[in-house]
């Protein structure tokens, strides 16, 4: 079910490039007082199209095209002068450290940097609310437990979806409704299109017959448990038996994509392998003035198949971490570890994991060996995260503000990691790229 408002993001993608070319056009004509020609344009066209692919990835980045974000209210404005000092920093380093173009255009830059921060609001916050993103249809949803729970209020609460809940039915209650009277009527009275059913639910099926009849009032009916996969991009823990799994995760290859997944974790961690070993000295001797102890630290993790495999690390702990949840503020965490931690820094070891195959860019985290094996037993199906080779940053990482330190957050991470290993694409990868980048520069713990 597409209750999401899918053509959003391209309806905004397509306005901001119709205001960065409108932009364009008038910064040119304001600096040269007259109507720009064709041949002054198209001086202009190629090197600021190139602009405008950075300048849409940091919108990506900041979140100016998700789909949970469609309408932003109070926060909007500065949210996007926020991304236009930022992209002011691009502009800048883009057209005066790669003069290949010939143009170093700072009285168009400027006043283009104008226009278009006026055209983009305008266009966000006027235009964007009346092209019908807000009107939704009328649905019921009818299921148990905390998962509807939070598949309703997160519906209800979030005008960026195609649809509303204007009822729902507890089917752990569903003896003292009148389901005949209380139900299929208001699917009638309320103008009801769609109903959302936990169809693996077993009560579920003393109701159906009574739906029977509502196919030919052309309602639509949506299992439960895929409309929330779709909104909180995570499988329901309470799917997890073996059917899922023997229905929806498998490792037959995927050659287009996993060459050019190991190309890019070559490529890419190669290039930002050779270039952090700038900072390596400056690391090694804060660690080593604060305590005298070792820089690096040789942990084993689990790998893929379940294989062990051994990765460096800066050492951020006063001794080896052997598996257990390091908590904020944690007193065996040093000064320089903690930073080292925040910033990521202390990975970057492990860089050369990824160029040697252990590790992709992108993948589930690998564990401690004690902790996996600790977790393996207490939560059920946990080891089939370890059925791909795991990564530097996931889906979990990017979706959960901070590091399991339970097992309910571990859970969580589990329900992410299993999106991930079913959803895995190329597409997918880029997105948590950009995401890992968002969240390093908020500094925010993976």
């Amino acid at each position: 079910m597409k209750i999401l408002n899918r053509r959003g993001p391209i309806v905004l993608f397509l306005g901001d490039l119709a205001a960065f070319s409108v932009s364009l056009w008038f910064a040119l004509a304001f600096r040269y007082g007259s109507i720009p020609s064709s041949a002054l344009l198209r001086q202009h066209i190629l090197p600021f199209s190139i602009l405008f692919i950075f300048w849409a990835t940091a919108f990506f980045i900041a979140g100016l095209y998700e789909k949970h974000t469609l309408v932003f209210k109070g926060k909007l404005p500065a949210l996007i002068l926020n991304t236009q000092v930022i992209n002011s920093f691009i502009a800048v380093l883009f057209f005066y450290l790669v003069p290949f173009f010939g143009i170093t255009p700072k009285t168009i830059l400027a006043t283009h940097l104008v226009f278009f921060s006026i055209l983009i609001i305008f266009w966000r916050i006027v235009i964007v609310p009346r092209l019908g993103f807000r009107e939704r249809e009328s649905a019921i949803i009818i299921g148990a437990g905390s998962e509807m729970k939070e598949l309703l209020s997160e519906v209800n609460g979030n005008k960026g979806y195609n649809i509303t809940f204007v009822s729902s039915v507890d089917l752990d209650q569903m003896e003292g409704i009148a389901f005949q009277e209380e139900v299929i009527e208001q699917v009638y009275s309320e103008g009801v299109s769609s109903i959302v059913i936990d169809l693996k639910y077993e009560k579920s099926e003393k109701i159906l017959a009574s739906f029977y009849n509502l196919i030919f009032s052309n309602v639509r009916f949506f299992d439960m448990h895929k409309v929330y996969e779709e909104v909180f991009d995570r499988i329901p823990f309470s799917l997890l038996e073996y059917n899922w799994f023997l229905e929806n995760i498998s490792l037959s290859p995927h050659t287009m994509y996993d060459v050019l997944k190991r190309a890019m974790d070559i490529v890419i961690a190669g290039v930002l392998g050779i270039i952090s070993l700038v900072l390596y000295p400056f690391v090694i001797l804060a660690i080593k003035l604060e305590d005298g102890g070792p820089a690096f630290i040789t942990q084993e993790r689990i790998g893929k198949g379940n294989r062990l495999m051994k990765l460096m690390k800066f050492r951020s702990m006063k001794k080896n971490d052997l598996g257990v949840w390091p908590t904020e503020g944690d007193v065996s965490i040093t000064k320089v570890g903690g930073f080292l931690r925040k910033s990521r820094i202390d990975e970057l070891p492990q860089l050369w994991n990824v160029v040697k195959g252990d590790l992709s860019l992108i993948g589930p985290r690998p564990d401690i060996i004690d902790l996996g094996k600790t977790l393996a037993k207490e939560i059920p199906y946990y080891t089939v995260r370890n059925l791909i080779k795991p990564g530097l940053s996931g889906w979990a990482q990017i979706k959960q503000d901070l590091p399991p330190h339970s097992l309910a957050e571990t859970k969580l991470r589990l329900s992410y990691d299993l999106y991930y290993i079913k959803n895995r694409s190329f597409v997918l990868d880029l997105t948590i790229a950009l995401k890992t980048i968002k969240v390093l520069l908020s500094r925010k713990g993976l």
